[in-house]
């Protein structure tokens, strides 16, 4: 059975400006979460937190039984948790190709790592044919498909993607959410910030709203009435 990642009254901010509030949830294994909310409302930094980017001010998280906040943050993939950023934040100057096998730099995975590029071109057939291109060369699709491929070359256990549909074009979004429902539906445990809510709710299994720092509702995705959802979205209720 994989392990849930569980985050427990965290509190993180940036320098004396404190951003989560005692912020609580968890992400069942093989399952979607999908954390939404307004602009400023902490889901990208509560990802950072997650990820050791930023030091908790209190709280925990949790794999299973492991502390991850007490891991440096470069043992973490080999731990099994990848992260898929907001912005790409790709070697602009190195081809696809190499930008991929980064992703399989865990020890435990650079034996694997010729399977795995080949499973991340069957993902997306677009990499292989511009495989010896710059990663600064590609589109905003093809750039948003590379971290993607990148952050699945390491095999992760959980998967933490931010914002994925930013900036792109409608088809290409449908094109992501596709490969992540498949993701799901395989049994990786993902947790998707992502502001558009009918997308992200149509294919999660738990939903998460945050607003200023806090999460003000979570209920399971079948359960969810958007109406009621947007309500609280923008802070009408």
């Amino acid at each position: 059975m994989a392990d849930a990642l569980q985050v427990t009254q965290v509190r993180a901010g940036y320098g004396a400006i404190n951003v989560l509030w005692d912020v609580s949830l968890a992400a069942a294994p093989g399952e979607l979460t999908a954390i939404i909310g307004p602009n400023g409302a902490g889901k990208t930094t509560l990802l950072r937190a997650i990820m050791g980017l930023l030091p908790l001010n209190g709280g925990s998280v949790t794999l299973g039984a492991q502390r991850l906040d007490r891991v440096p943050v470069w043992q973490l993939a080999q731990m099994g948790v990848a992260l898929i950023p907001e912005g790409r934040m790709l070697f602009d100057g190195m081809t696809v190709e190499d930008n991929l096998l980064i992703g399989a730099f865990p020890s435990a995975q650079r034996a694997y790592a010729a399977r795995r590029l080949e499973a991340a071109y069957a993902m997306f057939p677009k990499l292989r044919e511009r495989r010896r291109q710059l990663a600064g060369s590609l589109s905003g699709g093809e750039a948003q498909m590379l971290v993607l491929a990148r952050g699945l070359m390491a095999d992760p256990k959980v998967l933490l993607v931010d914002e994925p549909s930013l900036g792109l074009a409608p088809v290409v979004v449908d094109e992501l959410f596709g490969v992540l429902a498949r993701l799901r539906q395989e049994g990786l445990t993902i947790v998707l910030v992502e502001q558009h809510t009918e997308r992200a709710v149509a294919i999660a299994d738990h939903v998460h709203l945050m607003q200023s720092g806090k999460v003000v509702l979570s209920q399971r995705a079948k359960d969810v009435r958007l109406p009621e959802l947007h309500e609280q979205y923008f802070g009408l209720a």
